[in-house]
């Protein structure tokens, strides 16, 4: 493998004998590679380095790293789609889809996305880089990035970080930057975005077309966080975690015969309209609802989640996604099962109680993702530093003040006739659920006009539903047809 470097400008890691971590500002570190993916033979580059943020008088406040992979043996490679990725949290490194989903090198898991040992990386024969370039960007204090202290040691405030139209302000100044240093106006530009990183994708659509003049053919939101409907409380935000339930019940065999008889998909839009058309309207009406209809209703949720009537009337009607993790199972094996993928499972100290001890597929994900992380980005993409590479760093507290993101993006997909906008979402994921992901894109539109530039997919996994192999393969093939379906083709930008 060719390795070369080049360096805009570099803050050394070590001064003198010191030791001292310092933060690489403004450096690249360019490596060649090839793999196969769907049989074909790729060569690509891989620029993985620091770019800054500046503040208003144009000195570095903070330095982002990422990783850029460049599609080498194609022709007019500047006209090629352009994919700028973000993972949530906030404050979770741009890991998840870079070494699981859409990069060159995936994880050494099994099929179903546990972890392997020996730790690693393997070729990800289904990545896109065949048919787009990617970029990998990781906001303040997740992965490398760091805010850079000034001349007198000083650290800038936070607060110009860590909040929703914070963030979406000072990385789509970022973006523009890389975009212009890469040559990359031409380009179709997608941006996509995991857990929270919905969000944050959803406020830069508006963000790069009215303050960098940057129009995109397409937002992707994968198991996407929308705040105006998460933890939120009432009605709607209750009753729109029943066809997740439901889905997780059937996968641990937990609903009647009726409906564990039939397959997955012809379930769900039973518990669906049943949870539009009647557990909305029954929760609404609160303490005075009648109580025979309150029976009914709670006959009716058990059915759909396999869970008791008794613990659902002792919560009148209002069962929190946390105390079904504990539940579900209790009478069974006693184990609990996972927030983010609830086909993972874990073993508490005590049966009882209300809630988990711990997240058993964070954990489970963390035992491959960390150290193979760490190897592929210091043995592969040849970026040597001492600093701790954050899986989540440190952000709180996190404004999440005025929150329009999407309202923002409905008025961008307005003021630009060719943005679509494609969901992906896992049925087994209770923490950003999918039901209320079809929720939020039914009400970012209320006109309907837009509504045949929305899809939704589906999978038979959680919230990185990449980390299942059958899923991996076809959340890929999806991305490749949204490219397809997003395209231009030469059409004017008109209605």
């Amino acid at each position: 493998m060719k390795t070369h470097f080049l360096y805009l400008s570099l803050i050394s890691l070590f001064i003198g004998t010191s030791q001292s971590i310092k933060i690489p500002v403004d450096t690249i570190v360019k490596t060649t590679h090839s793999t196969t993916i769907k049989g074909v033979s790729i060569k690509y580059t891989a620029e993985t380095g620091m770019q800054p943020v500046w503040d208003e008088n144009g000195e570095p406040i903070a330095s982002l790293f990422y990783t850029y992979y460049r599609r080498t043996n194609i022709e007019n490679s500047a006209k090629r789609p352009l994919i700028i990725s973000f993972n949530g949290g906030p404050g979770s490194a741009s890991v998840w889809m870079h070494v699981a989903y859409t990069g060159p090198r995936i994880l050494n898991v099994d099929a179903e996305g546990y972890p392997i040992q020996p730790y690693g990386f393997k070729n990800n024969p289904n990545s896109i880089l065949d048919d787009a370039d990617i970029v990998f960007v990781n906001p303040v204090n997740t992965a490398y990035s760091r805010m850079i202290p000034n001349k007198d040691g000083e650290l800038p405030d936070r607060e110009l970080f860590f909040g929703i139209n914070e963030d979406i302000s000072y990385l789509a100044e970022w973006i523009n930057t890389f975009v212009s240093r890469k040559n990359r106006w031409e380009s179709p530009k997608y941006i996509i975005g995991e857990s929270y990183g919905g969000t944050r994708v959803m406020g830069l659509a508006l963000e790069l077309q009215q303050k960098q003049w940057m129009y995109l053919n397409g937002v992707i939101m994968v198991s996407p966080a929308d705040y105006k409907v998460l933890r939120v409380g009432g009605p709607v935000s209750s009753a729109l975690n029943l066809p997740y339930y439901t889905a997780t019940a059937w996968h641990h065999n937990k609903l009647p015969e009726v409906l564990q008889s039939k397959d997955l998909l012809e379930i769900l839009p039973e518990s669906e309209d049943f949870t539009i058309n009647t557990l909305i309207p029954a929760l609404a009406k609160g303490g005075f609802i009648d109580p025979a209809e309150k029976m009914k209703v709670s006959e009716k949720m058990a059915y759909y989640s396999g869970l008791s009537q008794k613990v659902i009337l002792q919560h009148n009607l209002d069962v929190p996604n946390s105390f079904f993790w504990k539940e579900l199972l209790r009478e069974d094996t006693g184990q609990t099962i996972g927030r983010l993928d609830s086909r993972y499972l874990g073993i508490d100290k005590k049966e009882a109680g209300d809630r988990p001890d711990y997240s058993a597929e964070l954990t489970s994900w963390l035992h491959s993702f960390t150290p193979a992380i760490n190897h592929y980005i210091k043995s592969e993409l040849q970026f040597v530093t001492d600093l701790k590479y954050n899986m989540f760093g440190a952000v709180r507290p996190w404004n999440n003040d005025d929150d329009n993101t999407r309202d923002n993006l409905r008025l961008a997909m307005a003021q630009n006739p060719y943005l679509k906008v494609l969901n992906q979402s896992g049925y087994y994921d209770g923490a950003t659920t999918y039901f209320n992901a079809k929720y939020t894109l039914w009400q970012i539109d209320p006109s309907g006009k837009m509504k045949d530039r929305f899809t939704f997919k589906g999978y038979r996994s959680g919230h990185m539903m990449y980390l299942r192999n059958e899923d991996l393969i076809q959340a890929n093939e999806d991305l490749r047809q949204f490219l397809k379906d997003s395209s231009a083709n030469g059409k004017a930008a008109k209605y």
